[in-house]
């Protein structure tokens, strides 16, 4: 039976939370939207671009309260919680706009209060609701919420699963060096802080190697050995699986296992549990962003490693439609998106391809794991649209391109581009059935891509003027299709 990943303690920490959260709601409505991401799929980007396009009136024709005018204003007001750090929008805004660079990645969590004024499509809720919702944007790293099954873990399943995934081919060649340091270690001979430091920062090593770029893999708990913040150094991070653990018994006092189980007991307790309870269980609306393009450029195994991490997402939520009784003690995510980010990287004709792999990922995910949860959804978008569509023609044959600026230092058959120089690029399609992704996993060599698309990275765009000299908003592929998916009923 699996194990839940509260106890009665925290149940109650969380119902106290909620019901202190709705009585402020009943003066100032307001909802809580959770945005996290794997890695590089590009959270900062999207709740930049969501709050540019919906302060300086984007073109969102699929967001309906937009679309028909029923949103009368939108603005910034002073966050609801100060001891979360506030979501830098401005400095993000303007390195995308004035510097046209992307903004650094996610490292903590940070929080924006987003301010909408509409007039309701109801007359009746024109009567009764004041017509005021204050969207609180909460900003977090993916490594946390994989951290979340850590929950329903000791430390000998925590162990046995990390060592398993090490030992795949994907990570054995990264991992050979901490797995060889943990080996060699008697878990039953006495502790010794020196070789708790070592294997910690071995471990920690491996895993960040794990998430670079040519590896591109997901599932890499405990998150915060990849970004320790305040906490580097301190005990919670200094710790490390250990193989081979014997099956039954517990561990000797003193011994090497005995530390890193209480370190990893600390862990959840010092970290995992205090994010879970202050921020994730108080989440009223969720999108995951995943960059599986990514992944499948990097090849079968960050495709599997992938799913894997969705299906531990997916365990993490509590999904489905409050009450009036369950939400003053209880709190359910109403709706979750999971966003299939970079979609400008592919022409059109493969955006709903790239959705249909993505949707195929989250379904063979949820029949891991047995999960069954209602308001989730796939889409495929780029909250940031960096490139436009053209065509060429190329021996009598016109082919679809996709034109827009390499970032300084990307290559192109052997061109090194400058950072400031357009091109058309060719990125290839998406197979038309999503499962024969699934069916080159088997077949393809490690490392090897997936499927043939031209993976270039490009700048953000640069943003026309009005006559007047107003820069108009960033433009995007679907972001209005998200707002309506996600805010859609809060707006009615």
């Amino acid at each position: 039976m699996a194990r839940s990943l509260t106890t009665f303690s925290d149940e109650a920490r969380i119902a106290f939370d909620n019901i202190a959260d709705r009585a402020a709601g009943l003066i100032h409505p307001s909802i809580r939207f959770g945005v996290t991401g794997l890695s590089r799929a590009g959270k900062t980007v999207f709740i930049t671009a969501l709050v540019h396009n919906l302060l300086h009136g984007g073109r969102l024709p699929l967001f309906n309260a937009h679309h028909t005018g029923r949103i009368a204003r939108t603005y910034l007001e002073p966050q609801p919680d100060d001891d979360v750090p506030r979501f830098q929008y401005e400095d993000h805004v303007r390195a995308l706009i004035e510097d046209r660079l992307w903004p650094d990645s996610t490292r903590a969590i940070s929080q924006l209060r987003l301010t909408v004024e509409y007039e309701s499509a109801s007359g009746w809720n024109r009567m009764l609701s004041a017509g005021k919702l204050s969207i609180d944007i909460v900003d977090y790293p993916g490594e946390w919420l994989l951290d979340l099954p850590l929950l329903a873990q000791d430390f000998r399943e925590f162990s046995a699963n990390a060592v398993e995934l090490a030992r795949s081919r994907a990570r054995a060649d990264l991992a050979e060096q901490w797995l060889a340091r943990a080996t060699a270690i008697d878990p039953k001979a006495t502790a010794d802080e020196t070789s708790a430091r070592e294997l910690a920062q071995l471990f920690a090593t491996y895993l960040k190697a794990c998430k670079s770029d040519a590896r591109a893999l997901s599932t890499l708990p405990p998150g915060r050995f990849i970004m320790p913040g305040d906490l580097e150094g301190s005990p919670a991070l200094t710790f490390s699986p250990l193989p081979d653990l014997p099956p039954t018994g517990s561990a000797p006092k003193g011994s090497v296992w005995a530390m890193m189980e209480r370190r990893f007991e600390s862990y959840k307790q010092v970290v995992v549990k205090p994010f879970f309870r202050e921020h994730f269980a108080r989440l009223d609306k969720q999108i995951v962003l995943v960059d599986a393009l990514q992944a499948m450029n990097a090849g079968p195994d960050a495709v599997r490693d992938l799913e894997r991490a969705l299906g531990d997402i997916l365990s993490c939520f509590r999904t489905g439609r409050n009450s009036l009784l369950t939400s003053l003690f209880t709190r359910r995510i109403g709706r979750v998106l999971i966003g299939a980010t970079k979609a400008d990287h592919l022409h059109h004709e493969s955006h709903d391809r790239l959705e249909a792999i993505v949707r195929r990922l989250v379904d063979r995910a949820a029949e891991r794991i047995h999960y069954s949860g209602a308001g989730i959804d796939v889409m495929a978008l780029a909250a940031v649209r960096a490139t436009r569509e053209a065509s060429i023609d190329e021996g009598g044959e016109t082919l679809p391109v996709i034109v827009g600026t390499p970032i300084r230092g990307e290559k192109i058959a052997g061109q090194t581009f400058d950072g400031e120089t357009k091109t058309a690029v060719f990125p290839g399609d998406l197979p038309e059935k999503p499962d024969s992704i699934f069916e080159a996993l088997d077949q393809k060599p490690h490392g090897e891509p997936v499927t043939d698309i031209n993976f270039v990275r490009f700048r953000p765009p640069q943003l026309e003027r009005t006559a007047e000299g107003i820069t108009l908003s960033l433009p995007h592929i679907r972001l209005d299709r998200a707002l309506e998916f996600l805010f859609g009923d809060d707006l009615a």
